[in-house]
């Protein structure tokens, strides 16, 4: 047997991603990490180039991947427990550090109980095949991000039993709940906390009192779920997301320990009993290895680092470095998306200038994302940056004046 005919079916497919302009490109491979120094911050090297690059494009915002700390407290479980679980969840894959990092973010979200997946995405969809049946409705904002809409597809409900609300539309999100059939016995409404390409966040206090004002309509109520990934440990006072800054208590909050944390994994915090479900019915959790000893241990870390004096000193930082930089733009008379968030979008809205605004902070040394259509709508090309806390006033002044003079 051969693929050579799979190969050829393959290969025009790819094709036509490439004349959609939704191929992905070649995949950078950084080969050094060089730490602080002086008024410059990290600095990045790239195989094949001799440039050392700022990372404008990371969503590590807490700057606690190369945190000492965590590499130690990874180092230490490696030693002690090995590389790897060796084994499922159910069958003596649960070590001490997972049950240890469960109870810890459970408490860190207010949350009665948590469990782990290898990332968000999985979270999401375990999450959806864990508390959906024929009479559950699904709702969500139409700039969900991709795992969110892949989860409410594979929880076997029908197409009727969906709705999604115009982004952030709250009198549209009313709509949806209207809508839903008296039939339903639950009706589950999810969203992003933080919009990964805008930098907004979801008024989650608006859209979890709406609900409750449905909430009798149906026998197991209205359930509210974020998606709280870009925001646990970089948004609210304290590091707690999207919800401390809203002063709002979603019921379920899914996250990951692979952005503001520095680590890798996901999480789900709720009930005992929602928890519990996901446990008995979701198959991203019981048929694969679960994280390993040392990213749950630097996840602990990281927790009680985001939940520490010191962790507070790098919010600040995050929030002064993210205020400089939309201070810069603004300065520039560039178009953004106004907020806190250190996701900062520069509105380009041409695809031509995107690329070569791109290609232009490379060559000058600096890694971000350009979006364009069909990511984006065509007239909303957009350029990503992703400030950090290890990004220094030098750094962010250099960036500025970098824009000021691309023509």
């Amino acid at each position: 047997m051969s693929t050579h005919k799979l190969d050829i079916s393959l290969e025009q497919e790819l094709d036509a991603l490439k004349l959609e302009g939704r191929a992905k490109p070649t995949e950078r491979i950084i080969e050094h990490y060089i730490p602080p120094k002086g008024n410059n911050g990290p600095r990045y090297k790239l195989e094949g180039n001799d440039n050392e690059f700022i990372r404008l494009n990371s969503n590590s915002y807490l700057s606690l991947s190369n945190h000492p700390d965590l590499i130690d407290a990874a180092d230490k479980a490696t030693h002690k427990f090995g590389v790897g679980p060796g084994a499922v969840r159910f069958i003596d894959g649960t070590f001490v550090y997972h049950d240890r990092l469960e109870k810890k973010v459970a408490a860190f979200t207010n949350k009665p109980a948590a469990k782990i997946f290898n990332s968000a995405y999985t979270a999401n969809c375990g999450l959806a095949l864990s508390i959906s049946n024929k009479k559950t409705h699904w709702i969500g904002d139409q700039l969900n991000h991709n795992s969110i809409i892949r989860a409410m597809r594979i929880s076997s409900i029908p197409k009727e039993n969906k709705g999604i609300f115009k982004h952030n539309d709250m009198a549209d999100l009313k709509r949806c709940l209207d809508e839903v059939s008296p039939c339903m016995e639950r009706v589950v409404v999810i969203f992003d906390g933080i919009f990964s390409m805008r930098g907004d966040y979801a008024p989650i206090n608006e859209i979890t009192k709406i609900c409750k004002s449905y909430d009798s309509k149906f026998k197991d109520g209205v359930i509210t779920v974020v998606d709280d990934s870009h925001g646990i440990g970089a948004y609210g006072d304290t590091g707690r997301g999207t919800p401390e800054f809203c002063n709002a208590a979603p019921d379920i909050i899914i996250g990951t320990f692979g952005k503001a944390f520095g680590v890798n994994g996901g999480f789900i915090c709720a009930s005992n009993s929602i928890i519990e479900s996901v446990r008995q019915k979701a198959d991203t959790y019981i048929y694969t290895n679960p994280l390993s000893v040392a990213d749950c241990a630097a996840a602990i870390k990281a927790i009680d680092i985001c939940d520490s004096a010191q962790g507070r000193q790098l919010l600040c930082d995050l929030q002064k470095r993210t205020n400089q930089f939309r201070q810069g733009l603004e300065g520039l008379g560039k178009e953004s998306i106004t907020g806190p968030h250190p996701v900062v979008p520069l509105l380009v809205r041409d695809t031509t200038k995107t690329h070569d605004l791109v290609n232009y902070l490379f060559n000058n040394g600096v890694l971000v994302v350009g979006l364009t259509f069909p990511v984006v709508p065509k007239g909303d090309e957009t350029i990503r940056f992703q400030i950090n806390a290890c990004h220094t006033f030098a750094d962010i002044n250099h960036v500025i004046e970098l824009l000021d003079q691309f023509d």
